[in-house]
């Protein structure tokens, strides 16, 4: 397919912006960049897609999310608001997840694929959980990306909150995934830990020998003040050194959230290579405070951005982190937007380059994968290299994205879903959701 009138944001360094450019897509890969006509004569045969002006970007990626939270939409938590992140998982995201069988996994992933489609995030490192249904999860999961045409990095959480059984069962998924998913570009897994909090040193010497050395961990870290306290009461260490004694740390090991770590543990987190996510909604909504994100930047650690379960509107992510930080601070000179891309585009595809074999992400360049958006953009101000991670904080709304592409095919086309039924999804989960939320208030009051 030749794909032409577009202007081509390549988020290539200097943010590049390329105008009365084609783009040749054959075999899922950008093949070439040159002028329209001269692509035209050069490939007569090729299918020709009219963009109509519109912007042509690489596909957002989302480096942390929870499908399984799909159905905490709307829902009421019992007795009083819940005073701290703590409470939160105790009365609503731990007998949430118990309550999720196996039609309950397939369709929060169905509404977060179609979710994900519309908002041109095209692939996602998903963090799983279902203590009631975790043999063969994440194979649930895996169909139903399969099923939509995006790329997904999987795992299962393993913990200790359920029984050693419940903790042995999460292992055994974790390295069943990654053996599965072994050298696809598709569908890859990591070894997923839900926090220090819920995992004892025994479970953690048990995750690092059943892991192989080429094997990154996905876990929570110092989200709440609460997992570094627990983790001083369990060994006398904070978060980040407990997991680096057990060597859990490496160059494919993803430390979501980082709120309360110290800069030793942040140390530690650059020299192991280790990457570290931002979920700045999520941080907001559970009141558990703001990432040094900016301190963490500079000490080189590799921040990427992620959605923790919220829709998967990456641009709203970005958004959120741009203004959270002057607020936080109350200086409006933090968090700069080229910060902002530098985590997510540039270090969000480099994470994704670890897990998926062979691609290359996040930019428009021949070779690249033809993970690709269009943009129904109308700047009333120049846009140009200098101003364009500006333009997106304060003008791109995901509602402008028209159409998705992975591997160079068509998953939503003019804003019409071509491999997922919304209204048929939506109605199903709909009809799901009145039995799972049964289900939850019969574990609440579980963990207390």
């Amino acid at each position: 397919m030749l794909i032409t009138n577009t202007k081509i944001i390549t988020w290539k360094d200097g943010q590049e912006i390329l105008e009365d450019q084609a783009v040749l897509l054959e075999g899922g890969i950008i093949q070439e960049i040159g002028a329209a006509e001269a692509l035209k004569q050069q490939h007569p045969e090729e299918e020709v897609f009219d963009a109509r002006g519109q912007y042509l970007m690489p596909g957002n990626i989302c480096a942390h999310t929870h499908f399984y939270g799909a159905f905490a939409r709307g829902m009421g938590i019992p007795g009083d608001a819940p005073r701290d992140f703590p409470e939160i998982l105790k009365r609503l995201w731990w007998p949430l997840d118990m309550a999720l069988d196996e039609q309950g996994v397939r369709y929060s992933a169905l509404v977060f694929a179609v979710d994900a489609v519309k908002n041109g995030t095209t692939t996602l490192f998903d963090h799983h959980a279902s203590p009631n249904f975790i043999d063969g999860s994440l194979d649930v999961i895996g169909e139903v990306l399969e099923k939509a045409g995006l790329r997904g990095v999987l795992c299962y959480e393993v913990t200790d909150r359920n029984g050693k059984a419940g903790a042995q069962a999460g292992i055994a998924e974790n390295l069943r995934m990654i053996e599965k998913t072994a050298g696809s570009s598709r569908l890859s897994a990591a070894f997923g830990l839900h926090a220090s909090l819920t995992l004892s040193g025994e479970t953690l010497a048990a995750c690092r020998e059943a892991a192989g050395e080429d094997v990154g961990f996905h876990i929570h870290v110092g989200e709440h003040q609460a997992d570094e306290y627990d983790s001083l009461k369990r060994s006398g260490m904070r978060v980040v050194d407990r997991l680096h004694k057990h060597n859990l740390l490496g160059p494919k090991t993803i430390l979501a959230h980082g709120v309360h770590i110290d800069m030793e543990e942040a140390r530690l987190i650059a020299e192991s290579g280790s990457w570290l996510t931002h979920q700045p909604r999520s941080n907001m909504n559970n009141a558990v405070g703001a990432a040094a994100v900016e301190d963490f930047l500079r000490l080189g650690i590799p921040v990427g951005i992620g959605t923790d379960g919220f829709y998967h509107a990456m641009w709203e992510e970005w958004k959120t982190a741009y203004f959270l930080h002057k607020v936080h601070h109350l200086d409006p000179r933090r968090m700069n937007a080229l910060d902002i891309v530098q985590m997510g585009v540039k270090n969000n595809a480099a994470l994704a380059e670890a897990y998926l074999s062979d691609l290359k992400l996040g930019v428009i360049e021949a070779g690249a994968a033809a993970d690709l958006i269009l943009v129904d953009y109308h700047p009333y101000t120049p846009l140009n290299a200098g101003n364009l991670p500006w333009q997106i904080i304060f003008g791109f709304q995901e509602s402008m994205i028209t159409s998705t592409l992975v591997d160079g095919e068509f998953l939503m086309k003019d804003r019409e879903l071509l491999t997922l039924d919304e209204e048929a999804i939506a109605s199903e989960a709909r009809a799901l959701a009145s039995e799972i939320w049964s289900r939850y208030e019969g574990y609440v009051g579980r963990y207390d």
